[in-house]
């Protein structure tokens, strides 16, 4: 997948928070530390420093959600993840994405924080980020 189609599909799917732009997508591909995998209808990104991943997006198309797609990719990127190092990954979450959420929890992640007033919506009101957490291990295959 492209910076370019990365970032058509993050607009599809992202407005809180802001969807990012090609050349946002493509700097952070350019770093060593961040992992990207997918495909043209569903990606995910997580950047390895240490033994520390952060999740910074899971992109799923409108026509494949709910059929596995996020699971999926959360379960080959938290491997990738292991697989340089990792030993506990987080991410932040838009306080009233239930259903990424909901993924989260179901591949082993729990909240671990909160960030006040983190997200500006395109309304212009804030909300909060909840940090989640996942420990992982070079033997386990993440959730």
């Amino acid at each position: 997948m492209t910076p370019r189609g990365m970032a058509v599909l993050h607009a599809q799917t992202f407005t809180t928070p802001r969807p990012w732009t090609a050349e946002e997508f493509a700097a952070l591909m350019a770093r060593g530390e961040v992992i990207t995998q997918g495909t043209d209808d569903a990606f995910a990104m997580v950047r390895v420093t240490l033994d520390e991943g952060e999740l910074l997006t899971v992109t799923v198309a409108p026509h494949l959600r709910g059929a596995g797609a996020g699971a999926r990719l959360v379960r080959g990127i938290l491997r990738a993840a292991v697989d340089r190092g990792a030993r506990r990954c987080f991410l932040e979450v838009a306080q009233d994405n239930m259903a990424a959420r909901a993924l989260y929890l179901s591949c082993g992640f729990h909240d671990a924080g909160r960030r006040k007033a983190y997200y500006r919506t395109p309304e212009g009101s804030l909300l909060d980020a909840i940090v989640m957490l996942r420990h992982l291990t070079e033997t386990e295959h993440p959730a």
